[in-house]
């Protein structure tokens, strides 16, 4: 009696039948890796600017400016303006300048996340307020009746016990 001594060609092939299904159905999974890891990202953004913006509304309560439509909150209490931030009623303002004092985070001004510059965040200050997107996410998209954007849109506070507005998109990143 002979012994076997490799695969028949029928198992090779059901073994390759078989990778071929798993590929195609977890290849999409870890394609999308990209995605997942920017919609976390701006996630952490919006942590980060909530975290700063409670550390700065603290410091600006103990200081009695909570209640100042705008004013200047010095941070380390010291003389020197650069950690000085633009507070709106004890919030930080919706500028780059103020953003970038209260969280100790660098943005490039640019109107889309494709600007030219060298920080990994973007920053569009408009009348309303900021839109701040990641460096390299995809572009806003409006299609009828649906928008995909990976950005944050930061409003300031509008009045005295008002919570500034943070909105996150991250449908398109």
């Amino acid at each position: 009696m002979k012994r076997q001594q490799g695969f028949t060609l029928i198992e090779l092939v059901v073994v390759i039948i078989i990778l071929g299904i798993l590929a195609v159905t977890a290849a999409p999974k870890f394609i999308n890796l990209q995605g997942d890891a920017r919609a976390s990202a701006i996630q952490g953004m919006k942590g980060a600017i909530q975290g700063a913006n409670s550390l700065v509304y603290s410091k600006a309560a103990l200081a009695g400016k909570e209640t100042k439509a705008t004013d200047t909150l010095d941070i380390a209490g010291t003389t020197a303006t650069t950690d000085d931030v633009a507070i709106v009623y004890g919030y930080m303002a919706a500028t780059k300048a103020a953003l970038e004092a209260g969280m100790d985070v660098k943005f490039d001004a640019g109107s889309s996340p494709t600007a030219s510059g060298n920080n990994d965040w973007i920053i569009n200050e408009i009348s309303t307020g900021a839109t701040i997107w990641q460096r390299g996410a995809p572009a806003d998209v409006t299609t009828t009746g649906s928008e995909a954007s990976c950005k944050i849109v930061y409003t300031a506070a509008a009045s005295a016990g008002a919570l500034p507005t943070i909105t996150l998109t991250d449908n398109g990143c």
